[in-house]
């Protein structure tokens, strides 16, 4: 019974993690930046200084990125922006 209720679980988790890897992928776009940047400021949590503190250094990174037209590293450091934002 618990080994079976193990394996379900791990089953459940292998199934779910590539879909939460590819959601937090995000296309790096003038948009994507925006949105995060939204978040960002208006995110006045005290809680979350750090966090947002952290996903601002992601987006500056993402932005570099972008400009040296490296879309993957852009869209890596928007995903990580992304991830410190939903930490809540």
């Amino acid at each position: 019974m618990i080994k079976t209720l193990a394996a379900s679980a791990l089953l459940v988790f292998a199934l779910t993690a590539p879909s939460f890897a590819d959601e937090m992928k995000m296309e790096c776009n003038d948009a994507s930046m925006m949105k995060l940047d939204a978040a960002m400021k208006a995110d006045t949590d005290p809680a979350m200084k750090d966090d947002v503190e952290m996903a601002m250094k992601e987006v500056d990174m993402a932005k570099k990125a972008m400009t040296d037209h490296k879309m993957e590293d852009c869209s890596m450091h928007l995903g990580e922006a992304a991830k410190h934002m939903m930490m809540k």
